[in-house]
């Protein structure tokens, strides 16, 4: 399977995706947040057939808009499809030291999903 590279801009975050590693890191505010984030979509329906053993996913906003957040709650729901007893998953959610609304951002999503997901304070 093909990786999938999106490079950050001022309005995107970096995307990286390949077979056990899932990376999203930066500012989520596009203007069409269903097209940007569409390919990333498409990319995990396609891994979700044949996934690694283990996949890690790190996730790294610095902010996030609502639309985003509807977006990244699909990305999330995906993965989740994909989990099973077979292919393990986490989620590492890395957050700024004393940005709890992106701490809090994580812990809403979490009740969502069945993956394991773990909170990384990291500094500024």
């Amino acid at each position: 399977m093909n990786s999938l590279k999106l490079e950050k801009t001022n309005h995107t975050p970096s995307v990286h995706l390949t077979p056990g590693l899932i990376e999203i890191s930066g500012r989520s505010i596009p203007e069409d947040p269903v097209a940007f984030y569409r390919p990333v979509l498409e990319w995990l329906e396609e891994y979700k057939k044949t996934p690694s053993p283990k996949t890690t996913v790190n996730l790294r906003f610095e902010y996030i808009n609502t639309s985003s957040s509807k977006a990244l709650h699909n990305i999330l729901k995906a993965l989740n499809d994909g989990y099973d007893n077979e292919h393990k998953m986490e989620i590492n959610w890395h957050y700024e030291e004393g940005d709890d609304d992106m701490f809090e951002l994580g812990q809403f999503f979490q009740p969502y999903i069945n993956i394991p997901m773990n909170f990384i304070e990291t500094e500024e």
